[in-house]
């Protein structure tokens, strides 16, 4: 996890056959500049760095079930609940559930846990568009394969 970089999952652990749902993992890095305002002395990860978290999980589940064809835009965050802090250190299991993808739109249902407790979850909104160009969608793609999506769910 980087978060300053804003590249918030270490790995892709699972994609479910039907691809409606993926588990990831991040480690929240023991250093960073964020923590130096969020808190001095008390360094936690803010929340919008949470939600942005399930929002990459759930952005590479409706990126694979399209084939890398739609690109996702968060547009909406409801019923999100942070549960607990974060501190640096602390490693987090992340889920993504595809409730919805239609109509330019992707609805997806994300947590956050960390050794069985719950951390944060929410409902997400996202609008699907096409990306710009292809080289765009490889560099996605590729940044996905780096994290450890299984090789059938990357565009050949």
């Amino acid at each position: 996890m980087l978060l300053e970089y804003f590249q918030m999952i270490d790995r892709i652990i699972a994609v479910n056959d039907d691809v409606t749902e993926l588990s990831a993992q991040s480690t929240v890095p023991e250093k960073s500049p964020v923590f130096e305002g969020h808190f001095p002395g008390m360094p936690l990860v803010p929340g919008v760095l949470l939600i942005e978290t399930m929002a990459q999980a759930s952005g590479f589940l409706v990126m694979t079930k399209t084939g890398f064809k739609l690109m996702t835009f968060l547009v909406g965050v409801k019923q999100g609940k942070l549960r607990t802090f974060v501190e640096p250190g602390t490693p987090l299991d992340i889920t993504a559930t595809l409730e919805h993808d239609g109509s330019g739109f992707a609805v997806t249902k994300a947590a956050i846990k960390s050794e069985g407790k719950n951390i944060c979850d929410a409902s997400l909104t996202f609008k699907t568009l096409d990306f710009p160009d292809a080289k765009f969608a490889k560099m996605i793609a590729d940044r996905a394969a780096e994290l450890g999506l299984p090789s059938q769910f990357l565009p050949k």
